[in-house]
This record gives C-alpha cells, structure tokens and sequence, in this order.
C-alpha cells in the first residue's frame, strides 16, 4: 500500500496520507518500506513502532542510525541500505 499525501494513487493503487490510515484501512503491516532520504526517515520509523509494524526497511542507499534506533527500541526488525527487489532475487535463486 502507497503511503504519500502528496498523492491519492500511485501506478493506479491508492495511496493513504499516513501509515496509520493504511493500516486502518486496510489492516496491519508486516513491513515498512521507505523510499526516502536517509534524513528524512525518522518520522517513518516512529510511525512503523506506532501502527505495530514488524519491520523497517529502509531502501539502497537509504542509511540512518537514529531511525534504526527507534525500529530496534519498538521492537520492529530493522534493514537498511538494501533493496528489496534485489534481496527477493537473491533468495529466490538460493530455494
């Protein structure tokens, strides 16, 4: 599910203003995927701890300590820098 309040659809998928309308919406997350500057990412890490997400995933070359900090500190597993597309290839050749 997007999450952008600039948008009301992304790729013809409707997006939620906040994490917490999505979750509302439509249910709990398992993972929270960040597609944002390392700077701005605390706001999303603290609102992933506050709707019960189970993971922060913080894109390539998306890189923020306090941010991983807050994920840990809520519980949450934590990923930075890495991509997901590029993570779910690689597992999927190792089945």
């Amino acid at each position: 599910m997007p999450v952008n309040p600039n948008e009301r659809s992304i790729l013809g998928v409707p997006a939620f203003q906040t994490l917490a309308e999505a979750v509302d919406a439509t249910g709990p997350f398992d993972m929270v995927d960040v597609f944002r500057r390392s700077e701005l990412c605390l706001p999303h890490a603290q609102e992933a701890v506050a709707v019960g997400a189970r993971c922060l995933w913080l894109q390539l070359g998306v890189v923020n300590w306090e941010a991983a900090r807050i994920a840990a500190d809520g519980g949450l597993s934590m990923v930075m820098d890495r991509c997901t597309a590029i993570e779910w290839r690689r597992l999927r050749v190792r089945r």
